[in-house]
């Protein structure tokens, strides 16, 4: 048998009965099998055994403790304020646990000297406030200081090379090999097994299901399997033919020689958390820095990107205290050591003392890989995860484990949310050395990539460039954000419009023309490409049965009938929202909201066949495309085009036709997600050019123009309709999301029950700015009457109602007219609860009722 295999044979239920040590040991819950017993893995070991799955073994190739991974030589920076709710919240947790285990303990897990940032341009300053307000929002402590008050948190700063910063003062230090086996005696006390020195060979396994761990120490059986191997991450999921994205990159670390002003600030405790000094991050420079005694640690992402080479690491590291340790490279640090002179002026007088290259795991999007695989029960991985989110992410995958849903939403950190084109060799490496180029850059929430472009593309593409499209990007697919061929469409020339226009940071990468392609469609017709989104066919004679427990309404009506439903977890929340089309008695079109719902449905349709059911789930997202065709003008447009009479008296909505426009077999869908009449045809992928061309040609008299995503935004928002990812998740309920109606009375669904039993903690409230010139982005914190704090999801400067709309969660005693204050960078902006419906909430537009 050859390593790497994957093995499948029978493995023997076992008897829960265990002699360990001479004592025997009742083992409860299933026989789990960690692979890695760094930070993450036996921080998850400590998490299972806590909730009462005790039959835990945790293998590792290295020696225990110190498994020479990268938590046996992390620099220890535990910091919470972050974009994403979800990292912050597991790095809130992390804090919180160390410090628990420190408390209880005599070893320095974690020492909270606070977080530092600091400004050196007025870029980087706006960075800052923005900040500010996500920590604000994620209810994390920060304040902005001044230049001088940097320096007093930080005095061998020089308060002359900043112009301010953000001081966090709960980040600190983690002791990452202290924190590890404190866990570690945890987790063997209530019955785990630690087994250091041992390589995994081959994952076993009996069909779709794992079964065991085969090691070079022989099979160790597992119901459940997790692999948190780190940078080796990638081996183990090849031995279960599962990709896992992530490239191991080396990051400069050096400490240097005694730095004088140290000397009287030296901790007296001991251990790696030991610091008297704040964490200080200079990112204007990719710079970071801790103290260590009387020295000072530096890190540095300035550097060329420096991927790993598996093969050779332990040829290339074999000098090294660790395989996670690369020779360091003296040339690669040079600038960071000059700029660190200049802002910390008492390095002058030190000099590097020792340095090394050390080994991380970078993904395409510099989240952490978690969750199941899609088609091996049973086996789970957690990877990319650093000790700032590592106790929170164990605790994460011990609830999604044990419960059947994680306790935060996962889906920026689901394996499954990568597209199979996001996991290809070639994109992975690209997109994670872009990913380590960018840890300490601004990225603005519009800005594009410049790398791994028009990967997948709509059969419209080039009749988009022609049209001299400003292309953004969703998974690999490109698609148009406006076009600036509709420079001559009537601006919206108001002075509340140009007022709106003075926000330089929140207009970048976007055009005016966004709000003339929006006010086009709302006055004539709009054409869309709405290809992008992904679809899938359910078919089969269990298609229907399949379909009605995990959809909220009831799939089995008659053949042309259109649902909007959802989905939800085994808590009550919502996983996704979807649109169900019967196009015949055992098939369904299904729009989907991207590649973890197809991984979902993939799963579920592969347990349901084991059990006998007779169903099929195809992507058919690049053999279609798809066109939104809306607007007052829509059926003047169509209407001439097409064999079946589309009004609003002949196809009704929620309702679906097969016909012929413009001689083209078309499904007209009559759906709308900009509130205005119309539908979405879907065509043969090598029909769409025909059917775009005579909808252009025939549009042209009645001022069809082609319109972006950021007119559909635009148009969406101003409807009140959500956006799954963006305005809801699994964290919240149908009713907190304002989606009740989109669940059925009487039909038994999977999450009915946990729903029907969830209070309702908070609700997604529609707001309308009170100033003109008021622009939003996303994820800032909104004030309450009553000092709550929610935050922004979505937003949109309207140009019917002239002001910015913009959803946020909010408490939910928030009622219309009541007046909430929004932070948006150094300023505060008032806004008034609005209905949910801020243009046409008659649904006259809608309807097709409108001239």
């Amino acid at each position: 048998m050859h390593e790497g295999q994957r093995v499948a044979i029978n493995a023997t239920t076992g008897d829960p009965r265990e002699q360990r040590d001479g004592i025997e040991v009742v083992m409860t819950g299933p026989r789990v099998v960690v692979i890695g017993a760094g930070i993450v893995g036996t921080s998850l070991a400590d998490e299972l055994t806590g909730r009462g799955w005790t039959d835990v073994t945790v293998l590792d190739r290295g020696p225990l403790p110190a498994t020479g991974g990268s938590s046996s030589h992390a620099p220890g920076l535990v910091f919470a304020t972050n974009p994403s709710e979800t990292l912050s919240r597991f790095a809130q947790y992390t804090v919180d646990k160390f410090r628990g285990l420190a408390e209880a303990s005599d070893r320095l897990c974690f020492n909270p000297v606070g977080g530092l940032e600091v400004a050196t341009t007025e870029a980087r300053m706006t960075d800052l406030h923005r900040k500010a307000g996500w920590a604000r929002a994620w209810g994390v402590s920060a304040r902005i200081v001044d230049a001088a008050e940097c320096a007093r948190l930080h005095p061998l700063l020089d308060p002359a090379t900043v112009l301010g910063g953000l001081h966090t003062p709960t980040d600190g230090l983690a002791d990452a090999l202290a924190c590890v086996d404190i866990q570690r005696r945890r987790a063997e006390a209530a019955g785990a097994r630690f087994v250091g020195d041992t390589r995994v060979r081959a994952i076993v396994t009996a069909g779709d299901r794992v079964t065991g761990v085969e090691t070079t120490d022989g099979i160790h059986p597992a119901d459940v399997v997790v692999s948190c191997a780190g940078f080796w991450g990638v081996e183990i999921g090849a031995m279960v033919d599962l990709r896992v994205p992530l490239v191991a990159m080396g990051h400069q670390y050096v400490e240097t020689t005694t730095v004088d002003p140290l000397r009287g600030s030296v901790d007296p405790r001991v251990g790696k958390a030991a610091a008297t000094l704040p964490i200080l991050r200079h990112q204007d420079a990719d710079l970071y820095y801790r103290q260590h005694g009387d020295r000072i640690g530096i890190g540095y992402y300035g550097h060329r990107a420096m991927p790993v080479d598996m093969d050779r690491l332990y040829r290339d590291t074999r000098e090294q205290p660790m395989p996670s340790m690369l020779p360091f490279t003296p040339t690669d640090f040079a600038p960071a050591w000059t700029e660190s002179i200049r802002v910390l002026p008492s390095l002058a007088s030190a000099s590097v003392a020792d340095g090394f290259n050390g080994i991380f795991s970078f993904t395409p999007d510099g989240g952490p890989v978690l969750g199941p695989h899609p088609g091996l029960d049973g086996f789970w991985v957690a990877e990319a995860v650093w000790v700032t989110q590592s106790a929170g992410v164990a605790r994460t995958m011990a609830h999604w484990m044990i419960d059947g849903s994680p306790d935060l939403c996962v889906a920026g950190c689901d394996i499954a949310r990568f597209s199979t084109r996001e996991t290809a060799p070639d994109h992975v490496t690209a997109m994670s050395a872009r990913a380590f180029d960018e840890v300490y850059d601004i990225i603005h929430p519009r800005e594009q990539r410049s790398i791994q472009r028009d990967l997948t593309v709509s059969p419209l593409h080039e009749r988009h460039r022609a049209r001299a499209a400003v292309f953004v990007t969703s998974h690999d697919w490109e698609r148009p954000a406006w076009f600036e061929a509709n420079t001559a469409l009537p601006q919206i020339d108001t002075a509340s419009a140009a007022s709106a226009h003075r926000d330089d940071f929140s207009t970048r990468h976007w055009s005016p023309i966004v709000l003339a392609e929006a006010a086009a469609t709302r006055a004539g017709v709009g054409l869309f490409d709405m290809t992008s989104l992904m679809r899938v066919q359910v078919s089969g004679t269990g298609a229907v049965s399949f379909l009605a427990p995990i959809l909220t309404r009831d799939p089995d009506r008659a053949v042309g009938t259109v649902i909007y439903a959802l989905m939800l977890d085994p808590s009550g929340g919502v996983l996704s929202d979807v649109t169900v089309a019967r196009t015949a008695a055992e098939s369904f079109q299904i729009g989907i909201n991207g590649p973890l719902d197809l991984a979902r449905l993939r799963t579920l349709a592969r347990v349901a066949r084991r059990d006998g059911a007779d169903v099929e789930v195809r992507e058919i997202t690049s053999e279609t495309a798809c066109l939104g065709v809306w607007g007052p003008a829509a059926l003047a447009l169509v209407d001439p085009l097409s064999e079946a009479a589309l009004g609003p008296d002949d196809l009704g909505f929620y309702r679906t036709v097969r016909t012929r426009i413009a001689d083209v077999s078309v499904l007209a869908m009559r759906v709308s997600y900009v509130g205005e009449f119309g539908w979405e045809l879907y065509v043969a992928a090598d029909d769409a050019v025909t059917l775009a061309d005579e909808l252009t040609t025939a549009g042209a008299s009645l001022g069809a123009v082609w319109a972006g995503r950021g007119a559909l935004d635009t148009l969406r928002i101003e409807k009140g309709y959500r956006s799954w990812g963006t305005d809801m998740t699994a964290m919240h309920s149908p009713d907190e999301a304002g989606l009740a109606f989109a669940v059925a009375k009487n039909h038994d669904f999977a999450g009915r029950a946990a729903m029907s039993q969830r209070p309702v903690r908070r609700r997604l409230h529609t707001l309308v700015a009170d100033d003109p010139g008021t622009l939003l982005l996303g994820r800032e914190p909104v004030t309450g009457p009553d000092g709550t704090v929610g935050h922004v999801t979505s937003a949109a400067f309207s140009p019917i109602v002239h002001r910015t709309i913009a959803y946020a969660w909010g408490a939910p005693e928030l009622r219309v007219g009541d007046r909430v204050h929004v932070d948006h960078l150094a300023t505060t902006a008032t806004f008034t609860v609005s209905p949910t419906t801020t243009v046409d909430p008659e649904n006259a537009r809608l309807k097709g009722r409108t001239a």
